[in-house]
């Protein structure tokens, strides 16, 4: 266990569990079976993370106090958890989060998530078994996202939406089931994506377009991406 961590004593830190430095774990935190966090991270009280996922038959164990041999849960750094958040070990594969994400209080990240950088989740948030959030992406308050789907780069899901569908990267998608409305471009903003990039980019994650040519990083990728998670579905 790295230094310079501030723990309150009532948290309690599995055998297995491996911090970095200069981390906050608040009052009543529960860090289980085989968890690793990295530096600067700041954990508000009841924060729970790691152990058995949650999936039916699944052997449960004493994981904040014995040996676990499911899978990890591994956390990058400067990632904000407030009250009441939890993360679900793996079953697959590992439970994944990268760095600088803010997750806001009762969010839940399921067994063998995989969470971008700099992704918001916002209070209330279910991301269910094996979803990946890919990075800048924002989930609204009490958005629910189906199984092994992607919330792609740069997505704006908003409130109380179901995401049941593999939705396109950089769009502001909402409603039940979620749907693609406009381009987000506070997120293109921020990457500094130029003004002309917005219409070869609309007219393939808005309009149907599967013409990728007119566009440049960092949009190329993540939008062929997205083109061939809708191949295979």
């Amino acid at each position: 266990m790295g230094n310079d961590n501030r723990i309150h004593p009532t948290a309690v830190i599995g055998p297995e569990v491996t911090l970095g430095t200069n981390n906050v774990v608040g009052p009543f935190c529960v860090l289980q079976g085989r968890v690793s966090l990295g530096d600067d991270n700041y954990l508000a009280s009841h924060v729970v993370v790691g152990g058995a996922a949650e999936v039916r038959g699944h052997d449960m164990t004493a994981s904040w106090e014995e040996p676990f041999d499911g899978n990890p849960v591994a956390i990058g750094s400067r990632n904000v958890f407030k009250e009441m958040v939890t993360i679900s070990g793996g079953w697959a594969h590992e439970t994944a989060v990268g760095d600088d994400g803010f997750f806001m209080t009762k969010a839940h990240v399921n067994h063998d998530g995989r969470i971008g950088d700099e992704v918001t989740v916002s209070a209330m948030v279910v991301t269910a078994g094996h979803v990946t959030v890919g990075d800048g992406a924002n989930l609204g308050l009490g958005t629910v996202v189906h199984q092994r789907l992607t919330v792609p780069e740069g997505s704006m899901i908003g409130m109380q939406s179901a995401v049941t569908r593999q939705l396109p990267p950089f769009v502001v998608s909402m409603g039940v089931p979620a749907r693609a409305a406009r381009l987000n471009t506070y997120r293109l903003d921020r990457l500094g994506v130029a003004a002309d990039q917005h219409e070869p980019l609309a007219a393939v994650v808005l309009h149907g377009s599967r013409d990728t040519s007119g566009l440049h990083d960092p949009l190329k990728a993540p939008v062929e991406a997205w083109l061939s998670r809708l191949e295979h579905h």
